[in-house]
């Protein structure tokens, strides 16, 4: 193998450049790049590329405690098969330009990506080599569904409706044959990356919540399928593990919703639909944010400016408020048991989520983007899109979403979905309660650790729709 200052020239080397995509199958990259010759699968770990307006998107520190053990994962399947996995750090345009210089590579396979930093950085690249772009993050490419007058849609049911006529299955595609180079590339020691937490080690539960990677994310998932017909009853229930938990692994790519469409393949049950709903819920959440790159910056509905909301930097009692929020210390057990969860295992249960998020932005009075914001650094599963997507829909300043006078009660939402059990798991002084009693204890029920609620619910609910109308009539 010829060497040229420093460079390994590698005769034919294809470039997969990951990001979101971190798998073998059903990876059109991969699939694209085993086509021309040996393979050299990179990550790029890019804190520097800069995001419009200023926002400091970085992965939080949550994401990357998941990342450090997906590229783990995805390294040892590749090991498996004489292959690697190179890491760099950097701008990541300039880190995969280098390696293509470094190695002689002419084109680089990668997945579509919609944030608007990899958009950004998919043109920067694409003006400088040959960049091969596939699709594979989706159900279908974000923009091929359309209304009757060919616009993209806005409101999410129509558009689900659309996507489940469109649907007629997937073909998967096989884990493709990687041909490898006889020299590699240098690479960086994902140790030396220090994506996980040391001292204190906050991430000490995660790893008993959690198994990472492509084989554990469907052994899941085979247990899910057979629970799927419960689906759309268990999801609500907290105490229960109804969920499939799904998340974090469809964000990081370590597998594909079509892979899960198709294990589904037959299951027409109301859970069935239910889960398949969600996924086309991911589809949603992209195709808003390619008609609007910064829909998780900023509401999309006029009325819900900065004036409309306390702000923790000027105002003392909402930044305690907020504090209080993002500790599990507001005094309402379903919130907290749902905040220190999301602390303990990076994760939220999905009805607690809501409750939690409507807590902070109707309750409290709080901008949804501190909310979105808490959620991208503590959240295994953050991702651009779905959340803002979420937070927005909550809040009632989105494309389609929630009215704002719609204020869920938290107190009865708890006793509804029997989620006692829950809050005993994450809330231990509480543990002793009964389940008469543990949803809104009195003050005299309330052990010494656990805190008076914030603000009680009938006092929030009237203050959040005096704001509401005074906004609206303003």
């Amino acid at each position: 193998m010829p060497l040229q200052l420093g460079r390994s020239i590698i005769s034919n080397a294809q470039i997969v450049w990951l990001r979101r995509d971190l798998r073998l199958v059903d990876q059109a990259a991969f699939c694209a790049a085993a086509e021309h010759g040996p393979v050299i699968p990179v990550y790029v770990l890019d804190d520097e590329t800069p995001i419009a307006g200023g926002s400091d998107r970085r992965l939080g520190g949550a994401a990357r405690w998941w990342l450090h053990h997906s590229l783990q994962s995805l390294a040892d399947d590749l090991g498996l098969r004489g292959s690697k996995l190179i890491l760099r750090r950097g701008r990541a345009a300039d880190e995969i330009a280098r390696l293509a210089q470094e190695t002689g590579a002419k084109t680089v396979h990668a997945l579509h990506h919609y944030e608007p930093w990899w958009r950004a950085a998919e043109e920067e690249l694409a003006a400088r080599l040959d960049l091969s772009l596939q699709d594979g993050n989706f159900l279908l490419p974000p923009g091929t569904i359309s209304t009757g007058s060919g616009m993209p849609y806005k409101i999410f049911t129509p558009f689900r409706d659309a996507m489940f006529a469109a649907i007629d299955g997937f073909d998967i595609l096989p884990e493709p044959s990687l041909a490898t180079p006889d020299q590699w590339p240098a690479s960086d020691d994902l140790s030396d990356w220090q994506l996980l937490p040391t001292k204190p080690d906050w991430a000490g539960g995660f790893g008993a919540f959690w198994e990472v990677g492509t084989a554990a994310a469907l052994d899941r998932f085979d247990d899910f399928v057979e629970q799927a017909p419960d689906y759309d009853t268990n999801r609500n229930m907290p105490a229960l593990d109804g969920s499939s938990r799904m998340s974090p692994h469809l964000h990081w790519g370590e597998v594909s919703p079509r892979m899960l469409w198709e294990r589904l393949a037959g299951d027409g049950s109301d859970g069935a639909s239910s889960f398949r709903s969600e996924l086309v819920w991911r589809d949603y959440a992209q195709n808003l944010v390619r008609q609007f790159p910064d829909y998780p910056e900023k509401p999309y509905r006029d009325g819900y400016g900065e004036n409309f909301w306390r702000d923790p930097a000027q105002d003392s009692e909402a930044a305690e408020d907020l504090r209080a929020w993002q500790q599990g210390r507001t005094g309402y057990p379903i919130v907290d048991a749902g905040m220190r969860q999301l602390w303990h295992t990076g994760w939220m249960h999905n009805r607690v989520r809501m409750i939690a998020a409507s807590f902070l932005v109707k309750h409290l009075l709080i901008d949804w983007r501190h909310g979105d914001r808490w959620f991208w650094d503590t959240l295994v599963d953050a991702d651009y899109a779905n959340n803002g997507t979420n937070w927005q829909w909550v809040a009632g300043t989105g494309v389609d979403a929630n009215m704002f006078v719609r204020i869920m009660a938290p107190l009865s939402q708890s006793a509804k979905f029997d989620a006692g059990d829950y809050i005993r798991q994450y809330v231990p002084p509480l543990a002793h309660l009964s389940d008469e009693h543990i949803h809104d204890p009195s003050a005299e029920q309330r052990p010494n650790a656990y805190p008076d609620k914030r603000i009680g619910h009938k006092q929030a609910r009237e203050r959040a729709l005096a704001t509401y109308r005074s906004a609206r009539d303003g």
